[in-house]
């Protein structure tokens, strides 16, 4: 009862609005106070799991991203993509769930992912007769693309708490991330047949000047994702080693070639920078403490238990594992969730038969998930401040988008382990 009323406190804390590390602080403190907790056994815990050499991949993607978000690089790829689908109707959708996916190849977040391409997309958007609500719930849906396609900072963390392989977790989101970006892209489809307002645009040839020009001018950006993710599947790089790499290349590209920035905005963003990696260093911090309490009640043991007892059957217990996951997607950041649910679910998915790296598929899908479901849905207030969009016209859209494209995904992922599995097993990995 003492470690249910834990989590009870830590579940009310985040459902009233405590942050993150002071909901995660308060359980803590209970676990100190009333069941004879001591700091010695989680302290050291922490900090031995924060001098990881693999957590400094985190900043330097993160100055990447604010890079490519200011430097103008999203510009060029949404200039190279709309030469190929910008004609059809329904196009300007489809360009911005394919720069969305390439975003999130290049930037390794959600969050830089929405604020890059939802800000050229949505004045495009809106000439081309997409509803602000629509158009807003469409690049809130595909934001998190930037979880699934690698390099991923939610598998880094998942890689580091697991102990598994960095790059086989990359490999294991990368189809996910396709099939939702085809899925989304067919529903923008659908949408646009019923609605005939959606302006097409004028269509580009291949072979032509116009073409040809966006061609030479989107070949930094699209060389980006080619150097970062060629070096470290090619062996000569670490994630940390290539996220480095990222930066360098992305600094003098932004600035010279796409002329986005100064080099008096890196002071920015390396505020910007410091600012985000402080913050999730401290939630790393008390979280992976409050999961060494956890492991020492016996939380996960509890829990392995109690989904046996009520069935035996891998794929109930799978379902039920989805619908936790779902309901810590709610109310918690990918980050809190994905390093709360993996010591607590781990234990479990290994018992049945679960491999790892599917499961960080199928984890990483279901907290991606969680950005856009409300009430917590950071990205779903972001999109909306972002494109200046009401709420009430943004969240019946979204909830199908989630419906046809994101829950379909979940499924065929935690099911078809293969999806998640083929790649890292291609590479060796799994």
């Amino acid at each position: 009862m003492s470690i249910m009323l834990g989590i009870i406190i830590l579940i009310i804390m985040i459902c009233i609005g405590v942050s993150i590390p002071f909901a995660f602080g308060a359980t803590l403190m209970y676990y100190y106070f009333t069941m004879g907790g001591s700091p010695a056994t989680t302290v050291a815990v922490g900090y031995a799991q924060l001098n990881s050499i693999v957590l400094l991949a985190i900043p330097m993607f993160v100055i990447a991203g604010g890079v490519i978000s200011k430097g103008k690089i999203g510009d060029a790829l949404v200039g190279f993509i709309a030469v190929f689908v910008g004609h059809v109707r329904g196009g300007l959708g489809a360009v911005s769930v394919i720069a969305s996916a390439i975003m999130g190849a290049i930037t390794g977040s959600c969050a830089a992912t929405l604020s890059a391409i939802g800000s050229i997309m949505m004045p495009k958007l809106r000439e081309g007769g997409y509803k602000e609500g629509y158009a807003t719930a469409l690049l809130v849906a595909a934001g998190p693309l930037g979880l699934l396609i690698p390099p991923s900072a939610d598998q880094i963390l998942f890689a580091w708490s697991a102990g598994e392989s960095v790059l086989a977790c990359f490999l294991s989101t990368l189809a996910p991330g396709i099939i939702l970006s085809i899925l989304l892209i067919i529903f923008n489809f659908l949408h646009a047949r019923k609605n005939p307002e959606i302006v097409v645009s004028p269509k580009i040839g291949l072979a032509t000047p116009e073409a040809g020009r966006r061609y030479r001018h989107s070949v930094f950006a699209i060389l980006y994702p080619v150097v970062v993710l060629g070096s470290i599947y090619g062996g000569l790089m670490t994630p940390t080693e290539a996220a480095a790499i990222s930066v360098i290349y992305a600094i003098p590209v932004g600035i010279y070639f796409y002329k986005g920035m100064r080099w008096r905005d890196l002071k920015e963003i390396f505020i910007e920078t410091g600012t985000t990696t402080g913050v999730i260093m401290i939630m790393l911090f008390v979280i992976m403490m409050v999961s060494r309490y956890f492991t020492l009640a016996g939380v996960p043991e509890m829990m392995e238990k109690g989904l046996l007892g009520l069935s035996d059957n891998k794929y109930v217990i799978l379902l039920m594992c989805n619908i936790f996951m779902i309901i810590i997607g709610m109310l918690m950041d990918d980050v809190s969730g994905m390093l709360l649910c993996t010591p607590l679910l781990m234990p479990l998915m290994t018992s049945i038969g679960i491999n790892p790296i599917h499961f960080a598929a199928i984890i990483g899908v279901n907290l991606g998930m969680g950005n856009i479901t409300p009430p917590t849905a950071p990205l779903l207030y972001i999109g909306c401040r972002l494109t200046g969009a009401s709420l009430n016209e943004t969240l019946k859209p979204t909830m199908q988008m989630i419906g046809f494209a994101w829950i379909p995904t979940l499924i065929l992922t935690t099911y078809i382990p293969q999806i998640a599995l083929f790649l890292p097993t291609l590479f060796g990995f799994a």
